[in-house]
């Protein structure tokens, strides 16, 4: 039997590393790299976990699910409900940003200004419709691609920008703007509406779960690290929210690459939601999966209601709350009414689920707030 350990990880890594990773530097420049650095490593480590444990729940679930069809299995009808408006808005909002993003960066690409992103942002939608009904057969080959050029394309960009990093562009602290990083970078490494996918993928090799979930954190994570490190290091507080802009045109095919496996595996996420936990079908899931975030799209461009880094601040916290408040308690529910034995379990006790839950009540709090 063929090895599914790259395949599942290329869609998990090609979810996680998308918009978010492009407006990283922007929101770190304006609080400082040290702290920025500081919410990086810990949101990597928090984010380990809770998929650590949202796997586990996958794996004690026999069938195909996504996160609202194992809410409604494991805590009821409300949970349900508050999953389905937290993958509506969260994954909604990331397709909407990454049609915003996608546009302004092949406009720049091709005209080396921002004229024709509108025009831009459309045909990319196209492309990503057509490939979204075709499916997962689609992904697993198209997010293999995308990984490999993505980490090619760090790699290049780290060897030739890392010489021009200056010290007096990481070493600064500004007060006003701490909390301004972690929202961008909490949605920069959620993916949990591609744990299902995950889990579909490894069908007969589950073992491998606990592995790709690992590495599906790490690389990420380090690709995080020197991709802020290089572009604050060279421009400070110059950046612009889609960092690729501030590079020759050439690299701003990072930027493409990274929103295409993005884009790609969460309206899959939302197609799946609405055919196995909803029952509409395949052919139906697709046209809401499709056609709405080009409604959205053309509403929030044209009446400007919001930025490409505001729409990344509030979906990840929005959603990174309520999905990892319900994650929590599904895991807790699984482990007892799981109709299948996992590959592994993850011990959780009342009192992590309650520390875990209120750092992300609170971190809502903060996004509103402050």
């Amino acid at each position: 039997m063929r090895n599914k350990f790259f395949p599942a990880l290329a869609v998990l890594v090609g979810t996680t590393i998308g918009a978010g990773f492009l407006g990283i530097p922007y929101v770190v420049a304006k609080s400082g790299f040290l702290p920025g650095l500081a919410y990086l490593i810990f949101v990597a480590v928090f984010m380990l976990f809770m998929k650590f444990y949202m796997g586990e729940v996958a794996l004690r679930t026999k069938g195909n699910h996504q996160l609202t069809g194992y809410a409604g299995m494991y805590l009821g009808k409300w949970a349900k409900f508050l999953m389905f408006f937290s993958m509506i808005f969260g994954i909604y909002s990331a397709l909407v940003a990454y049609l915003i993003a996608e546009g302004q960066s092949l406009s720049y690409i091709f005209s080396g200004t921002s004229t024709y992103s509108l025009l831009f942002s459309f045909l990319f939608w196209l492309i990503m419709s057509f490939l979204t009904y075709i499916g997962l057969k689609a992904l697993k080959r198209y997010e293999q691609i995308g990984m490999i050029l993505v980490l090619a394309i760090v790699s290049i960009i780290f060897i030739f920008f890392s010489p021009g990093i200056k010290l007096e562009n990481l070493n600064y602290i500004n007060p006003e703007n701490i909390f301004m990083p972690f929202g961008v970078i909490l949605f920069s490494l959620l993916a949990f509406s591609a744990m299902p996918e995950v889990e579909r993928i490894l069908t007969g090799q589950e073992k491998l779960m606990k592995r790709v979930i690992f590495w599906g954190v790490m690389i990420p994570f380090a690709v995080y690290l020197v991709f802020m490190l290089v572009m604050v290091g060279n421009f400070g507080a110059n950046i612009p929210e889609i960092a690729t802009l501030a590079l020759p045109k050439v690299f701003s095919i990072l930027a493409v690459l990274t929103m295409f496996t993005a884009y790609f595996t969460q309206a899959i996420a939302i197609r799946d939601m609405f055919r196995f936990d909803y029952k509409l079908g395949r052919f139906l899931g697709w046209i809401i999966a499709s056609f709405l975030p080009l409604v959205l799209f053309i509403l929030i461009y044209f009446l400007k209601l919001a930025s490409f880094i505001l729409l990344l601040s509030i979906a990840g916290i929005v959603s990174a709350g309520i999905d990892g408040i319900l994650i929590l308690l599904m895991n807790k529910r699984a482990k007892i009414n799981g109709n299948r034995k996992p590959e592994y379990s993850i011990s959780l006790s009342w009192k992590t689920i309650i520390i875990l839950s209120l750092i992300f009540i609170l971190a809502i709090i903060a996004e509103f707030l402050l």
